[in-house]
C-alpha cells in the first residue's frame, strides 16, 4: 500500500544533519492504562516531539514478540504486537507524524528471530539437514555423544552461544546458535531464502510509509565459514584484530547492506538505513557507509568516551577523518536503551558504556554528572552530522540503579546468574506531569511496568517547562538554534586555539562552540552574541560547562 499522507519531496538528504529522538516504546507513553507504553501513547505525545525540535523519531521493535528481550526477539515482522496496538494504529501514527513534519524510523532485527517465529518452530519439527533448519545455524555437537557445543563462542548475554534441542524421538539432538539469548536463534544469512524474506519485510514497511530503519547489530549477520573457535584469550574478552572476529564485522555482511540499499532506493523521499555497528576501528565502521550501503551509523566511541578534552577531540577527528573519504556524515549519540544514562555515567570516574557490573564499587555524583551532561549535549549538537537523543535524556534522568530484583526483566540479569543487573535502569518509564507515579506516563491508576523513582517529581516535562534553567529548556533552546543557523548544517568544522582541558571550534559563519572539560574558567570572546549556554548569560565559562556564541561581532 502507499501511505496516504507522504511527506513532500525533500531538496537535501535529511538524514545528514537530522536530530532523531529514540522512543523505547514500552516506556515512552501508555495510552490504554496497562502500564506499558504503546502506539496510542506515542501519537498523543507527537506534538511534544515537534515542539522539542527534533526532525524524526526512531521506535524500538513493535512487532509481535514473546518479549524475552524487550521485543528484540521477533515472532512476526509484519504485525504489531497487541500490547502496542495494531497495523491500523501504526498507519495512523505515520500519518500523524508526517503531518507534523516528523519522519519515522523503525527497528529491524535481522541477526536473529524469536524462537516462537514460525520458521524456528518449523525447524524444531523438522529433521537435521532439512531446508527448515538450513535457515538457522543447526549443527551436531562434539564429543562421543554430541553433548559438547559445536564451538566455544560465548553469548553476549552470558553463558554459551548454543542451545541443544530435543528431537522428535525425545532424545537430545542438534545444537542451534544464539549469539544473544536462547530465545533468539541466529539466522543463517548464507541462505538465499533468508535474504529474500528480509527484502520483502523492508518493502512491506516502506510501502506503509516508514522513512527508514535502524538496523539492530548490523555487523553481525555473517559468520565465518566453518564457525571456528575463538582463542581462549578472546573468549574472556581480549579484542581481536579489526575484521578478525568470527561473527562480528565479517566482510561479506556488506553484500547484505548493498542489497537493502537497492530496495530503499526504489522509494521516494530519501529513505534511510542507520546501522547499530559495534566496530571500534573508524575505517572499518566507515566501510558500512559507502555510497551504496548504509547512510549513517552510530558513533559508540563518542558515547563511551571519558570526560577528557584530548580523548573527545581525538574521537571527533578520527570519526570525521574516516567518514570523509566515503562522503558520509557522522552520527553522534550520548545514550540509548542499552547504555547507562549519561547523567550517571558522567558522574563516575569510570565512564565506559557498560559499567553496571561495577555499580557496587562506583557511586555516581549525579550533580557532577548533570553538569557534564549539559555540556556534553551542547558539544554533540554543535558537531557536524546527525544526532540521536534517547527519551528522557532531555529531562536529565539518571540510571535507576535501585530497582527491586523482583522487577528486573533484562535477560542479562538471568543469564549472568543474577550478578549483572542489566539494562532495565535506563528503561524506566519517563515522567510527564504530576507529583507521584505514574507521572502522566499513563492514566492516574496506571502501574508502570518498571517503578519510577519518587524523586522524578521534579524532573517531569511539566516541571521542567516551568523552569528556565532546566535540562529540557536547554535542549529546546539548543535545538531551536541548531535549526535556525545554516552554519550548523555545514559539513565541516574548524578547531580554534584553546587552553588545555578545553575545546573550541567554529561551524560555518554562524557559530562557535566552547566546552570547558577540566580547566580553570575559560574566557569567552568579548563582543559576540551568546546564543546558548549551560550556565546562563556568562562570559567566563566554568569547569564542566559549554556555550555557543556568534562567530562574528556583527552576527
Amino acid at each position: 500500500m502507499t501511505h496516504p499522507n507522504p511527506l513532500p519531496p525533500v531538496r537535501r538528504a535529511w538524514w545528514r544533519d537530522a536530530v532523531v529522538y529514540q522512543i523505547y516504546i514500552r516506556s515512552f507513553a501508555d495510552g490504554n492504562g496497562d502500564g506499558i507504553g504503546d502506539i496510542a501513547g506515542i501519537r498523543e505525545r507527537l506534538p511534544y516531539l515537534r515542539d522539542l525540535g527534533v526532525d524524526a523519531l526512531w521506535i524500538t521493535p513493535w512487532y509481535v514478540s514473546p518479549m524475552a528481550d524487550g521485543g528484540y526477539d521477533v515472532a512476526d515482522y509484519r504485525a504489531i504486537d497487541p500490547m502496542f496496538g495494531t497495523l491500523d494504529d501504526a498507519d495512523r501514527l505515520l500519518a500523524d507524524a508526517h503531518a507534523l513534519g516528523l519522519r519515522v524510523l523503525i527497528d529491524i532485527v535481522p541477526n536473529h528471530t524469536s524462537d516462537r517465529h514460525p520458521w524456528f518452530q518449523e525447524a524444531l519439527a523438522s529433521p537435521p539437514g532439512s531446508a527448515a533448519r538450513a535457515r538457522y545455524h543447526f549443527l551436531d555437537g562434539l564429543g562421543d555423544h554430541g553433548d559438547v557445543p559445536p564451538n566455544n563462542w560465548p553469548s553476549v548475554f552470558g553463558g554459551p552461544a548454543w542451545g541443544r534441542v530435543i528431537e522428535a524421538d525425545g532424545q537430545p539432538g542438534q545444537w542451534y546458535l544464539h549469539i544473544f539469548a536462547p530465545e533468539q536463534p541466529d539466522l543463517n544469512w548464507d541462505n538465499p531464502a533468508v535474504r529474500a524474506e528480509f527484502e520483502l519485510i523492508l518493502a512491506f514497511w516502506l510501502d506503509r510509509g516508514v522513512d527508514g530503519f535502524r538496523i539492530d547489530v548490523a555487523h553481525a549477520m555473517i559468520k565465518a565459514p566453518g564457525l571456528p573457535d575463538l582463542r581462549p584469550e578472546h573468549v574472556t574478552g581480549e579484542p581481536l584484530a579489526p575484521g578478525g572476529h568470527p561473527h562480528w564485522d565479517q566482510d561479506e555482511v556488506h553484500e547484505i547492506h548493498r542489497a537493502w540499499r537497492r530496495v530503499l532506493d526504489r522509494y521516494p523521499g530519501e529513505r534511510a538505513l542507520i546501522g547499530e555497528i559495534g566496530v571500534d576501528d573508524p575505517e572499518r565502521l566507515a566501510a558500512y557507509l559507502r555510497e551504496d550501503e548504509l547512510q549513517t551509523a552510530f558513533n559508540f566511541a563518542f558515547m563511551g568516551a571519558e570526560w577528557d578534552a584530548p580523548e573527545l577531540r581525538s574521537i571527533i577527528d578520527a570519526t570525521l577523518d574516516a567518514n570523509a573519504p566515503v562522503g558520509a556524515p557522522a552520527t553522534w549519540v550520548l545514550s540509548n536503551h542499552d547504555a547507562t544514562r549519561q547523567v550517571t555515567r558522567l558522574g563516575r570516574s569510570f565512564t565506559g558504556l557498560r559499567n553496571r557490573e561495577l555499580d557496587d564499587l562506583l557511586t555516581a555524583d549525579l550533580a557532577l554528572g548533570t553538569r557534564r551532561a549539559r555540556a556534553a549535549i551542547l558539544l554533540m549538537l554543535a558537531l557536524p552530522g546527525s544526532a540521536y537523543l534517547y527519551q528522557g535524556e532531555e529531562l536529565g534522568l539518571w540510571e535507576v540503579e535501585d530497582l527491586p530484583e523482583s522487577v528486573l526483566q533484562d535477560p542479562i540479569w538471568r543469564r549472568s546468574g543474577h550478578t549483572i543487573r542489566g539494562r532495565d535502569g535506563c528503561r524506566v518509564p519517563i515522567p510527564w506531569s504530576g507529583h507521584a507515579s505514574p507521572f502522566g506516563f499513563g492514566p492516574p491508576a496506571t502501574t508502570p511496568w518498571l517503578p519510577q523513582p519518587a524523586s522524578w517529581r521534579d524532573f517531569t516535562v511539566e516541571a521542567e517547562m516551568a523552569d528556565p534553567d532546566s535540562m529540557l529548556r536547554l535542549y529546546r533552546t539548543a535545538l531551536e538554534v541548531r535549526r535556525r543557523l545554516p552554519g550548523l548544517r555545514a559539513a565541516g568544522h574548524e578547531w580554534l586555539p584553546s587552553p588545555d582541558g578545553t575545546l573550541r571550534f567554529r561551524r560555518g559563519d554562524d557559530l562557535e562552540c566552547a566546552v570547558n572539560v577540566s580547566a580553570d574558567a575559560l574566557q569567552l570572546p568579548v563582543g559576540r552574541e551568546l546564543l546558548v549556554s549551560t550556565h546562563g548569560d556568562i562570559r567566563r565559562l566554568p569547569r564542566d560547562a559549554a556555550a555557543w556564541y556568534a562567530a562574528r561581532e556583527d552576527a
